[in-house]
This record gives C-alpha cells, sequence and structure tokens, in this order.
C-alpha cells in the first residue's frame, strides 16, 4: 500500500476558539476506505523555533522557565512563537536576543519537526546557532522569567543523559545538534 494511501478527506471544520496563543477546530473527515470521524479536534498553533545556542567561548545557552501547563520549572534551550511575516532565522535571531542577550549570526538548520502531528499543526524549526556574544540584558515578555545558564559540550550531553531536559522538542534539537558538533 502506498503512504499516500492513507490521507483523510477534510468534510467540514468548524472554530470551537480561536485564541491568542491557541486556535481549536473539530473537523469531520472520510477515511480512505469511506469510515466517517465525526469530531476530530484539532490545536492550531503557531508555529515555533529554538537553537542550541553555542557562545564564541563554546558553552551551550539553555534556559530555566516556569511552564504553567506542566507546573514545571523546565530546564530547555532558547526559542519561541514565530511571528506573523518571520522566517524562521528571523524569528530564532529575534529570540535568542530576547531571552539570554546573545547575538548570533551564524545558523545552520539542524531538523524540522512537527509537534505533536496527532492534535496539532505546527511545526518546529530547529537550529545550530554559533559564535554567540552578550551584547545586552535581556528583554523578556510580561509574562516570562527565565534564567540564563552556560554549560560545556560535554555538561549538555550529562544533562541530556540524565534526563533533565523533559521539553520533547529541545531533547530532538540537542540530539540533531550534539551529534552536529561531534562531527566538526
Amino acid at each position: 500500500m502506498d503512504p499516500n494511501d492513507l490521507t483523510w478527506k477534510l468534510l467540514s471544520s468548524e472554530y470551537i476558539h480561536k485564541g491568542k496563543w491557541a486556535t481549536l477546530r473539530i473537523d469531520k473527515c472520510e477515511m480512505p476506505d469511506g469510515r466517517i470521524v465525526d469530531d476530530y479536534y484539532v490545536l492550531e498553533y503557531g508555529n515555533w523555533v529554538n537553537a542550541v545556542a553555542v557562545t564564541e567561548e563554546n558553552k551551550i545557552l539553555m534556559v530555566h522557565q516556569y511552564r504553567h501547563a506542566a507546573n514545571i520549572v523546565s530546564l530547555e534551550i532558547p526559542g519561541g512563537v514565530i511571528d506573523e511575516g518571520e522566517d524562521p532565522q528571523q524569528a530564532l535571531r529575534r529570540e535568542l536576543l530576547e531571552e539570554t542577550g546573545y547575538q548570533f549570526d551564524d545558523f545552520e538548520p539542524l531538523c524540522t519537526l512537527h509537534s505533536n502531528p496527532s492534535t496539532a499543526n505546527n511545526q518546529v524549526f530547529s537550529y545550530l546557532a554559533r559564535g554567540g556574544k552578550k551584547v545586552q540584558e535581556q528583554d523578556l515578555d510580561a509574562s516570562e522569567e527565565i534564567i540564563v545558564h552556560e554549560f560545556t559540550i560535554d555538561e549538555v550531553r550529562q544533562i541530556v543523559a540524565e534526563n533533565k531536559v523533559s521539553q520533547a522538542m529541545h531533547c530532538a534539537a540537542l540530539f540533531y545538534g550534539l551529534m552536529k558538533l561531534d562531527a566538526l
């Protein structure tokens, strides 16, 4: 069977909630064999970007921040939402500067992933950013409190090995980023 034969046909779609950060819709679909799927809920999010951000001193920047939905203080790599009209690299440059105060100009794509293709429609663009320089203090959103850390590459390997990064998209980026750094 051809994998493309698995595609569902969208019969109808209705928005239940439209918000700044997330939109919820309910779809009615037809499966390839004719069965109807009623009430398939889809979360629409903006696309995200993140980076394995390596400074001039060869340190990887990571951040601690509170994540209310999971009720955890999360150790993550820097990143955020891609604003309307931005390409992923522009958004990443902005997010790195805002969250960490570091400026980066050298970006290499690592991977593009779907955060949860079963229920969400967005993508996450992950990069390796190199040569970061501290040029300003953080410029955080009103609801952000972020602590910036600098770790050696070996320390980040240990952090990942000890399962101290709980954000799945960040784990994937770190996996690809560390492989890329090993190849250099």
